[in-house]
């Protein structure tokens, strides 16, 4: 008979921006989350890229990468993910190779192919990115030919990538980036914290078309969740007023920083049952340690991933760490069962 597989759970971190709270102390914070979720079992602690946003610091993505993990020993550090359009491959590649030689086998490279910002502030990043957009494929290519041996030879090389080991992954909110890892034998990551909708499309078109590389014998699925755990499900719907907020600002254009939670009050309870926020807080886990379990068992069962990446927009460093404890005492349940 064999061996049950575990289910690996992560942070995806925005480092965001409260009400109030400075740049600076946005940062360490991140350090203590990345801290705490790597003596909670944590696996990987990944960094997303955004611009033009106030509720949004990991705007450096590499920089707060290399600093969180400097104050951390063995949790994996990674970017969920680099826009690679915004960059240029080869940059990519010697960034990266830098890191992976700093913190040898502790460094995961995401990469996906939306701006993570607005058109205008994406044309300011680099005003022929749509080139780029439609080369996805290519420059992931590229950026693995930068970090072979095999590529000494060659007349434009990063020399600090060679021979460094830096797992890849490809990102997608659609069904565009499944065919791509696929082909590729990448490992895939789905966006489904923010947009559910073409999560099992992807996921059907990952395994049936997935090649086995040198990098992959067999599929491998990390999905995105939000979880906002408490030890009521009152204290967590308290909580959740300040992501509802802020999903609200970015559903409207409205961005601002992400706000102190209120009680939840008629008017926030109505916005919460808004269709169009359903759809996309559709994997929003939002309660007390056993509802979040429900919820989890249920999304592992129906989506068969080997991992799952956990959001949590939570404005009191205190409430999001206890959300964090309650969640691995979650998947370690789930994992003995």
């Amino acid at each position: 008979m064999s061996k049950k597989r575990n289910i690996d759970y992560s942070v995806l971190e925005l480092a965001v921006v409260g009400q109030d709270i400075p740049h600076h102390t946005v940062f360490e914070n991140s350090v203590e989350m990345a801290r705490t979720a790597e003596s909670l079992g944590y696996k990987r602690f990944w960094l997303a890229e955004h611009h033009n946003m106030v509720s949004i610091a990991s705007s450096a993505t590499t920089v707060l990468m290399s600093h969180i993990a400097s104050k951390t020993d063995k949790i994996r550090i990674g970017s969920g993910g680099i826009m690679l359009p915004n960059h240029s491959p080869l940059i990519v590649a010697e960034q990266f190779g830098t890191l992976g030689s700093l913190y040898p086998n502790r460094i995961d490279m995401g990469l996906g192919r939306a701006p993570g910002t607005d058109q205008v502030t994406a044309h300011a990043i680099r005003s022929d990115r749509m080139n780029s957009v439609f080369k996805f494929p290519h420059e992931i290519d590229e950026i693995q030919r930068y970090f072979k041996n095999e590529n000494g030879s060659t007349k434009v090389r990063a020399t600090v990538a060679e021979g460094v080991e830096v797992p890849m992954y490809v990102l997608g909110s659609s069904t565009d980036s499944a065919h791509v890892a696929a082909a590729k034998g990448l490992p895939y990551v789905f966006a489904s914290h923010f947009a559910p909708a073409q999560l099992f499309q992807a996921m059907e078109i990952y395994y049936r078309e997935f090649q086995p590389s040198e990098y992959l014998d067999e599929p491998y699925s990390i999905a995105g969740i939000n979880v906002i755990a408490a030890d009521s499900q009152e204290e967590a719907d308290k909580i959740s007023t300040s992501s509802l907020k802020m999903m609200l600002g970015v559903m409207t254009g409205n961005l601002d920083y992400l706000q102190r939670p209120v009680e939840m009050t008629p008017d926030l309870i109505q916005l919460r049952d808004n269709p169009s926020l359903q759809r996309m807080l559709q994997y929003s886990f939002v309660g007390d340690k056993q509802l979040v379990k429900e919820k989890t068992v249920d999304f592992l069962k129906q989506t068969g991933v080997n991992e799952v990446i956990v959001a949590s927009h939570i404005y009191h460093q205190e409430d999001r760490l206890r959300s964090a404890r309650i969640f691995s005492e979650v998947m370690q349940e789930i994992n003995a069962a």
